[in-house]
């Protein structure tokens, strides 16, 4: 990490402007903080130390909010202590400390104490930054029920009549419709509640993120008992994932009165619904957790979710109440490394159990969207081409359990593997060797003779002998296979079954038409290529298939991705001639690209960013299962920037008119599709300009 500085008083217009490339302030980041120090009870001034202690240490790892527990400043375990003058006062004596050193650490922290005010005595959450209070908001919902009797010490924010309240001679504002929004770091709005808040029907939060908050913060004292810890992560998730938003969680730490109680400390930091950091639960020592924050994402994932803007609609009379208070925020000025988890794999979950849950799913809709569609149509037999390599072997799986499911013998596959002037003995050997093993009716056709009549007929040079393999000769090929299929599905009453995955689609690597681009149903076209792979590779697990299917399908896996269309120099054909990956670029950085660009929309700088930052240590982690494809790769940006600015030209300009006209296929992952009538509506005439400018400008 490099040397971090502040600067002070002074506003940038463009958050991106003048930050390294490598700094998360540069691509929306904010990075959050929870502190969960340790107590002594009815010790307000050492919680004071301890407080600005992690504030420190929030500031020196770069984070711009950092909140603490409920009546951090006090103890929550006080009871009727909490009447006592002395007690009072020393809190707020407690609380004067901090905002004077506030001076010196420009963030947003915000603490718990027991103020009065109105004759009443709140526990409330209080706003500080750069020496001074921002707000103060009251606790709204007070439980008085098993081990709680907050009632008998505090009044609830239903009960204060004004909207100030007056601390250290200046008049503050007071309620629970206080948000604070930074100046400097678009995005960034802080709202607080307090601890049975979010354990209520409809927090205060949801109204605070509807009103435009992005980061919801709960200051709890919250103590443990069996299971109440998971309960958190459930409250916690639910809330962040509801509100499309951060949701930062502190409980009380070690030290708190175990008279009839205990705690365990626990802090979490949600971003819609994801768990980004947790403390260590029954710590000895006081704790800090910090995480990065995507506000871009949230501001993307709410400008998409109609549902979340109705929402506003419908409550727009009681949002216009909310009151926002700006702070100006100093943000670091130098590298700060990104500390947030970023998957290699977006579309295959790294933890095993979840990927197989997820391999479970994607399996089956493949299998009851094929089955519908031979229901709906009457017909009982699929005309697949086989090639041997890993898409149209997903597919022919999927065809086997659906004809399995729907009680229809396999050989009523017809499935063809068709030779071309490329295709090696390794992907023709295990193309029939898979159609023998799943039972499935196998045939061969070879497409020379009639792809060769075809580039006579053209009068390519190929005709006559000269080497000349160009994009005619290529797709010559590729029209040859799908025509004869589709021939095929009308002598023999069959549906021709799609084997095109959602990467080729993205890349526009497929033939337009009467080609590889085109069937009756494509079972695997939200599918990317790297899912594929996984999907192949938890099939063997399962045992779903006969052993013999398994040898056979994991030398699929091991194959070379090659679209076998131009031969060898030397003429050999023992294995593919060619890489699709040295063409358009590594599946796994494509697919990288292609969820954060279609799911987020994020600028392509950013989309570099997040890739270098899981792509550029090879040992920070292999392909899941150790897939030996991708053991100890690593990618520098300019390779980084270099497949991305591929990917930008192939997908915004060259490739959406054949997404335009592609054939009918389930969709499988949240990750999206790319059907026009589902996730990605787009003009087949667009330029990509806009995209490569933006990456050509911002990464070095």
């Amino acid at each position: 990490m490099l040397q971090l500085t502040h600067q002070r008083g002074k506003r940038e217009k463009d958050h991106r402007v003048g930050k390294p490339f490598f700094s998360i302030y540069r691509h929306g980041f904010a990075r959050v903080a929870v502190g969960v120090p340790a107590v002594r009870v009815a010790d307000p001034l050492f919680h004071a130390q301890q407080t600005l202690a992690l504030a420190q240490r929030a500031h020196a790892a770069g984070a711009v909010v950092v909140i603490f527990p409920e009546l951090g400043l006090s103890a929550y375990s006080n009871e009727d202590l909490f009447h006592q003058d002395a007690l009072l006062d020393a809190s707020r004596d407690a609380l004067a400390q901090v905002v004077a050193a506030s001076l010196a650490l420009p963030l947003l922290i915000i603490v718990g104490v027991p103020l009065r005010t109105e004759g009443r005595l709140f526990n409330c959450a209080v706003a500080i930054h750069a020496g001074r209070i921002l707000g103060v908001t009251p606790k709204s919902f007070l439980p008085n029920y098993r081990e709680f009797y907050e009632k008998r010490q505090f009044a609830a924010a239903r009960d204060a009549l004004g909207t100030t309240i007056e601390i250290g001679g200046a008049s503050v504002p007071f309620g629970t419709d206080l948000i604070y929004v930074a100046q400097g770091l678009p995005g960034l709005l802080v709202h607080s509640e307090i601890c049975e808040d979010v354990w209520t029907p409809i927090p205060p939060s949801t109204y605070a993120a509807l009103a435009g908050a992005t980061v919801l913060c709960n200051l709890s004292a919250s103590n443990i008992t069996i299971g109440k810890a998971d309960y958190r992560h459930a409250l916690c998730a639910g809330q962040s994932g509801r509100c499309v938003a951060a949701y930062l969680y502190s409980a009380a730490g070690p030290g708190e009165s175990t008279t009839d109680l205990a705690w365990d400390g626990h802090a979490l930091i949600y971003e819609n619904g994801e768990l980004l950091a947790e403390s260590e639960r029954f710590a000895d020592d006081e704790q800090l957790i910090l995480a990065d924050v995507d506000l871009e994402r949230l501001a993307q994932d709410r400008m998409r979710l109609g549902s979340f803007t109705d929402t506003v609609h419908d409550h727009r009379e009681a949002l216009r109440q909310f009151r926002q208070i700006p702070f100006e925020l100093d943000l670091p000025v130098g590298g700060l490394a990104l500390i947030r988890t970023v998957e290699r794999f977006p579309f295959v979950p790294n933890d095993p159990a979840t990927r197989d849950a997820r391999c479970y799913e994607a399996y089956n809709i493949q299998v009851h969207g094929l089955i519908k569609r031979l229901k709906a149509t009457g017909i009982k037999h699929l005309v697949i081409g086989v090639s041997g390599g890993l898409d149209s072997t997903q597919a022919l799986i999927v065809a086997a359990r659906t004809m399995d499911r729907l009680g229809l013998p396999r050989r009523n596959i017809l499935a063809y593997t068709m030779p071309g002037f490329a295709t090696s003995e390794h992907t023709r050997s295990n193309a029939h060797a898979l159609m023998e093993a799943l039972g499935v009716t196998a045939n061969e056709i070879d497409i020379r003779p009639s792809a060769l009549q075809m580039l006579n007929d053209l009068g390519h040079p190929y005709a006559v002998g000269e080497p000349v393999y160009d994009i005619t000769f290529e797709n010559v090929q590729a029209g040859e296979r799908t025509s004869h299929l589709f021939r095929l599905a009308n002598f023999h009453n069959g549906l021709v079954l799609g084997t095109g995955d959602l990467s080729e689609l993205a890349l526009g690597w497929a033939t337009y038409g009467v080609g590889d681009q085109m069937s009756h149903y494509n079972v695997n076209a939200s599918v990317p290529k790297t899912l594929i792979q996984h999907l192949i590779r938890w099939v063997i697990r399962s045992g779903d298939f006969d052993p013999a299917a398994g040898v056979i399908l994991q030398s699929i896996l091991d194959t070379e991705i090659s679209p076998e269309l131009v031969p060898a120099s030397d003429g050999s054909t023992h294995a593919p001639a060619q890489s699709t990956e040295a063409k358009i670029g590594p599946y796994a950085l494509q697919d990288f690209n292609l969820y954060y660009i279609t799911r987020y929309g994020f600028r392509p700088s950013k989309v570099a960013f997040l890739c270098h930052h899981a792509w550029s240590d090879a040992t920070r982690g292999a392909w899941p299962d150790g897939l030996p494809i991708a053991q100890q790769i690593a990618y520098d940006l300019p390779s980084i920037k270099q497949w991305l600015n591929v990917f930008l030209y192939r997908f915004f300009q060259i490739s959406q008119f054949k997404r335009s006209a592609m054939p009918n296929g389930p969709k499988v992952g949240s990750g999206g599709s790319l059907s026009p009538r589902g996730d990605w509506r787009a003009p087949s005439d667009s330029e990509a300009r806009v995209w490569l400018d933006e990456l050509r400008a911002n990464v070095p």
